[in-house]
């Protein structure tokens, strides 16, 4: 076998690139693999018994995901957690968040409402389940889906991609409660639905402020409880 190339095998065995790619993410997402750490190459390929083809291939879409990131002369690590910037991560949240559900408000179709409502059921499902990276997952999907019923897609798309970026530190958002979310979390949800189904703009975006605002405040009150030495901040 020529080193670099995915063999028949690889694909017969189901450890694609895809697959590679969905495993190291969920890993990244739960912090299982540390902001900062080294990531082999050699060592991933023998791990999930492929050549270092569907690695390379998982490690590019990961790094478009800005989930990894690679160092010259030093290889690709899992991307820094920086949490100095998280302020400004919350204000651009806070933004474009009420900007996108205020937009919801004034245009979203009964089709956008039930695509809405029904991603609300499975993020409630994974709260009641007390799984994190479901949590993650479905929290991404139900904002995304608001986002997408403003019908900016200028908008929609820098929804996504501020959500995304905030994937892993809603991971240690999560972590503060044990990943037990408390049932008012939900409910936050619901009210915002309900300000999108009755097409209320104002009360829209007044609640999607208070939604980023309910984050930071326990993130912040999270992090000032702990000790953040272990993670790595900037490279």
């Amino acid at each position: 076998m020529v080193v670099g190339e995915e063999t028949n095998l690889d694909r017969r065995r189901g450890f694609g690139a895809l697959n590679v790619f969905e495993k190291l993410r969920d890993e990244i997402l739960s912090l299982e693999l540390e902001p900062g750490q080294l990531i082999d190459e050699a060592s991933l390929a023998k791990r999930f018994n492929v050549s270092r083809s569907p690695i390379r291939e998982a490690l590019v879409r990961l790094g478009s995901e800005r989930l990894v990131k690679t160092l010259p002369n030093k290889g690709t690590i899992v991307a820094p957690l920086n949490l100095e910037e998280f302020p400004n991560y919350v204000d651009a949240l806070d933004l474009i968040q009420r900007v996108v559900t205020r937009l919801a408000a004034e245009h979203r179709t009964e089709r956008d409402l039930e695509q809405i409502k029904s991603l609300q059921v499975h993020f409630v499902n994974s709260v009641t389940g007390n799984d994190a990276l479901a949590m993650i997952h479905s929290n991404r999907e139900f904002h995304a889906a608001i986002g997408d019923a403003g019908g900016n897609r200028i908008f929609a798309d820098t929804y996504r991609r501020i959500l995304d970026e905030g994937r892993r530190t809603l991971r240690l958002y999560f972590r503060s409660y044990d990943d037990k979310l408390p049932s008012e979390l939900g409910q936050a949800h619901n009210n915002i639905i309900h300000a999108i189904e009755i097409q209320d703009p104002d009360l829209a975006e007044k609640l999607a402020h208070e939604h980023a605002v309910q984050v930071h405040q326990r993130f912040v009150d999270y992090i000032s409880k702990r000790s953040v030495t272990n993670l790595s901040l900037t490279y």
